[in-house]
Parts: C-alpha cells; structure tokens; sequence
C-alpha cells in the first residue's frame, strides 16, 4: 500500500491524499461504507460502485468469521471473489464486537474468549488468530486485535487495557510478518491508538502506534458515547502525534458533522453504520439537515430528497413517494434511503476534498457543519 499527501488546506489541518492498493486506488479523505456480513445491507455492489461510487468497503472479521466461515471464504479465493467486489476491502479485527457482547466475553492476557451470538458456542480470539482470520478473509487493508474500552471507563482500567493492546500490537506484526498473504496481492496491517478520554494515554498510545511505522494508523476506542468535545479533543491530539506522510483512520465515526470536524483535524479515513441504519428507520442525511421521511410533512412533498444533488437518486424520487414506501413497509423505501444516505456521505467527503485542493475547506465546513445538524 502506498499513501501519497496531496494537498492541505491553508487554514486547518484537513488533507487530500491517495491511497493505492493492489485492488484500486482510494482518494481521501474517504468514507467507507459498511458491509458487516459481506454485504451493505440491501445494496448490491454494482450500485455501490456506480450510484454510490464507494472506493472501500468494510468486511467484518467477526461475523465473517462465524458465517459463512473461513473455510468457504477460502474455497471461494477470500472475499472479494465471494462477494464480488473487485475494489478494496477493510477488515475490523473483530475487537469491537468482542467489546460489544460484554456480558458474553473474558479477556486474558491471551486473547478474549466469547459465546457466539449464534448459537452459544466458545470461541477464542487472539492477536494470532485475528491475523490469520483477516488473512483468510484476504481483505486490503487488516486490523490490529485490540480492546476497545466502554465509556466512561476509570483511568487504571484504561491505562492497563492499553498497555495490552500495546502488548497484542506486537504479537499482531510478529504474526503479520510471519505469515504471506493467500490470494497473490498484498494486504496492510493498521495498529489503533488507544487510551480512553485520557490525553496522556492517547498521547502515550499515539507514540506507541508510530514507532511501528506501520502504512496506515486507526484511531479507536471513541464514537462509543463520550461527548464530541472529547472526541474532538482526542482526534486532534492524536494526529499531532501520529505520522504525517501515513493515512489516519478515525474508526466508527459518525454523523456527517462529526466527519467534517475531524476531517479538520487531519483524519483520511471513516466508516460508519449510521448512514445505512438511520435509512432503515426513515432517517435521511442531506446537505440542508436531517429528514425523518415518515412525519406527515413530507405526505404531499413532491420536491427531490436533496436539492442540492447530493444523492444519485435525488432526481428519481420525490420525498412524498419514499415516505409512501417506508410507511407501507416496502423494501424499495428502505433500499432508496440507504442509497441515499451512503451517496451522500460519499458526496460530502468528495466535496471536502475538493474544498481542501482549492484552499476553501475551512470556510465550507464552518457553514456546512450548522446546515447539517438541522431537523427539517
């Protein structure tokens, strides 16, 4: 994988670059839409290359990993074949759906061992285990085994899980260099930055992460309640710290606003389910503010869903007629609106980019930030 820094914007720290991998070229910053079984729900990938015009994709390597399970991933020739997705791919390592089933999990020095959510069966999750598993999912670009602390979380506890992710981190590239990719292209390892809410352990983890000299760097452990002051606060933190010449990927972050801001901050990289989530509830994400397309108020609306053509389909459809499909549960409503939202996500940070090459993100943002945050 190479990264290539482009431009930077005069008056923040927002950036434009190129990431090129052996399945295509990511130009950034770049929102990566979220496809947790092999698939973003209820999107095929020809509309997530055309209509969407998506560069990335995300896998995840916990699911994946109990259905359909690495045996048939690896007859299939990894992911990509399975799905038939022909551009990159990005895999979690399976640490945040460990931190997810709390109440189904032990953490050891060793690994965590949790109960599927499936069917209540033991399994283990190493730093080992979690490389091989990516290697046999075969996506682009693979995650480090981690904890995502919860939040709020006490700082001794913070403090201790981080030493560890430190630790894992480790066992992660010792397994990464030992082994060889399965499919006849390269795939990239990204450590993730630690350390809760707590600025000398995210500094103290940014350090750490740096002197990998990894390709690519990810941000997690926020998004996962902490109020947007920290998550700000930590963002900019960390990318003071982190490389400059390697992409930085701020994981599970967020509403369009959220991404804006930390695309200021330096960040390249996101992903979120939100934009596909929210749609199969009514909620659409366009560039005047937040619409819930079930109120009565969009009943006999019969304007396009984003006026400002943020979205593939806002020439074809009017807000009175996806209103009409979500209310009669049809499965047309829930397609359009997760269309919608992924296009639009997809145009803001493009058009981010373009503000960052010609010299006016900052300003753009300023304004951008106060439209998108409106319930209309």
């Amino acid at each position: 994988m190479q990264f290539k820094l482009e431009h930077k914007d005069p008056k923040s720290k927002a950036r434009a670059g190129e990431i090129k991998t052996d399945h295509g070229i990511i130009q950034t910053p770049i929102f990566m839409p979220v496809g947790t079984q092999g698939t973003v729900k209820g999107v095929h990938q020809r509309e997530l290359k055309e209509d969407v015009n998506a560069d990335i994709i995300l896998g995840n390597t916990y699911h994946l990993y109990l259905r359909p399970g690495i045996e048939v991933l690896e007859k299939a020739g990894g992911l990509h074949k399975f799905n038939s997705w022909d551009r990159p791919i990005l895999t979690d390592s399976g640490g945040y759906q460990v931190y997810s089933l709390s109440g189904q999990r032990k953490i050891k020095e060793e690994g965590v061992k949790f109960q599927s959510h499936i069917d209540g069966s033991y399994h283990l999750f190493s730093p080992e285990v979690a490389i091989d598993i990516q290697r046999s999912i075969g996506a682009d670009i693979i995650m480090a085994f981690d904890e995502c602390t919860p939040y709020p979380c006490e700082y001794d506890y913070a403090r201790d899980s981080m030493h560890m992710t430190h630790r894992w981190l480790q066992r992660c590239f010792d397994r990464f260099n030992a082994t060889e990719p399965k499919y006849g292209y390269e795939q990239t390892l990204f450590p993730i930055v630690q350390g809760s809410v707590y600025k000398d352990l995210r500094a103290k983890s940014a350090e750490v992460i740096a002197s990998f000299n990894a390709d690519g760097n990810a941000i997690g452990g926020l998004s996962v309640g902490e109020p947007d002051e920290d998550l700000y606060e930590m963002t900019d933190l960390v990318c003071s710290i982190l490389p400059e010449d390697k992409p930085r990927y701020l994981m599970g972050v967020g509403t369009p606003v959220n991404i804006l801001e930390c695309i200021a901050l330096g960040v390249d990289m996101f992903d979120c389910v939100m934009p596909s989530r929210n749609a199969r509830h009514g909620m659409l994400f366009t560039s005047e503010g937040i619409i819930n397309i079930k109120n009565q108020k969009w009943k006999d609306d019969f304007s396009v869903l984003d006026a400002n053509g943020s979205s593939f389909v806002d020439h074809e459809y009017s807000k009175a007629y996806l209103r009409h499909l979500m209310i009669t549960n049809e499965f047309l409503g829930i397609q359009i609106a997760t269309l919608h939202n992924l296009s639009f996500y997809l145009w803001l940070v493009r058009e981010a980019r373009e503000k960052i090459i010609s010299g006016e993100f900052a300003s753009w943002k300023d304004q951008m930030v106060i439209k998108l945050a409106n319930r209309l």
